[in-house]
């Protein structure tokens, strides 16, 4: 089994050095699909406390990135560290016990069931399922509109709730470290705003 150990760099900031703790490190990432490569050498790191935004066109591999660091995708070669433990060569469901959540483009939620059981069932792992309370308060802190919807059904809601549901059920796992691919898609400015709001609130949680 492989030690855990806290990967670690020196960081100036206003003329202090100061550690920092790398939450996600990826190096040499190469991912393909059949013969086409998808991926080329990725290299990049996340550090306790930032929001990183990953840019590029469509078919760039934003989502190819997310998907290989989520566990949905294995790569054919390079490392993918997080909080200092080899991750690329396990299943997405021990990337997610570990505490890594990702907020799909597509959002995946289920349609025919409640606000409040999609929320319950993003506390599904043990840990979460402690603290379920407390976490549906801060969630609802967060989105006070899924409290009113908490009885309607998920599939029923709007586009902009929609993407909260799914931002909430994924906080409700407690996560380390959360990734949202496309958070903004096919929502109106004044929603994206909100949205991306709510995104610097959880980072300073």
């Amino acid at each position: 089994m492989e030690k855990k150990k806290k990967r670690r760099r020196k960081k100036v900031n206003e003329g202090h050095e100061c550690e920092v703790i790398i939450v996600l490190e990826i190096n040499g990432l190469n991912v393909f699909y059949g013969d086409y490569q998808a991926l080329f050498d990725i290299k990049a790191t996340v550090e306790s406390g930032e929001i990183v935004s990953l840019l590029g066109a469509n078919g760039a591999g934003k989502t190819t990135t997310i998907n290989a660091i989520c566990g949905f995708i294995r790569p054919r070669a390079g490392t993918i560290r997080f909080e200092g433990r080899k991750i690329h060569q396990l299943s997405a469901n021990k990337i997610v016990e570990k505490g890594l959540i990702q907020i799909p483009e597509e959002r995946m939620l289920f349609s025919d069931m409640t606000v409040l059981e999609n929320l319950q069932m993003g506390a599904y792992l043990g840990r979460a399922r402690k603290t379920l309370t407390d976490s549906l308060d801060w969630v609802y802190g967060l989105f006070p509109i899924l409290k009113t919807r908490k009885s309607q059904l998920a599939g029923t809601l709007s586009g902009g709730e929609q993407q909260m549901l799914a931002i909430g059920r994924g906080l409700m796992s407690l996560p380390r470290l959360l990734i949202l691919d496309e958070p903004s898609l096919g929502l109106a400015p004044m929603l994206v705003a909100e949205v991306f709001q709510v995104i610097r609130k959880i980072n300073q949680a």
